[in-house]
């Protein structure tokens, strides 16, 4: 064999061999029945926030304690336990991005992503205000 047939060999071998072990890393996105299903191993979870349940955050006494109800698309709920202060608009975030794993009766968050309200999604009744407007200045 030729030295490059062994060079670009070792290198295949190589980029096979990060590509496993990056493998463990990788996290898809579950709901709340196989995040439960996976005791214990790190998952994205999406959901939002559950507005019916109170948010137990105090600034004053413990800033590095947040728990919350999350529920998915499927209805199913979880309370959500994040030991870091509080993220700014969790209320009004349209869908959360939960990294992190269960635990025995909650899911224990390591990082939160939110998606908040889009400021560019049409107000149905601004749209027809304005259709109406136009409409009469014509």
């Amino acid at each position: 064999m030729k030295k490059i047939h062994i060079a670009i060999l070792v290198l295949i071998v190589g980029a096979i061999a990060v590509l496993i072990s990056l493998l463990p890393t990788l996290s898809t996105y579950e709901t709340v029945a196989s995040a439960k299903e996976k005791q214990g191993k790190y998952v994205h979870l999406i959901a939002k926030l559950d507005k019916n349940e109170p948010v137990q955050y105090d600034a004053v006494n413990n800033p590095n304690y947040l728990s919350f109800v999350a529920i998915d698309s499927l209805g199913q709920t979880v309370k959500v336990v994040y030991n870091n202060a509080k993220p700014d608009n969790l209320e009004h975030s349209e869908r959360l991005v939960l990294k992190g794993k269960m635990e025995a009766d909650h899911f224990e968050c390591k990082e939160i992503l939110m998606k908040c309200p889009s400021k560019y999604t049409d107000d149905p009744k601004r749209v027809q205000e304005s259709v109406n407007n136009n409409m009469q200045t014509n």
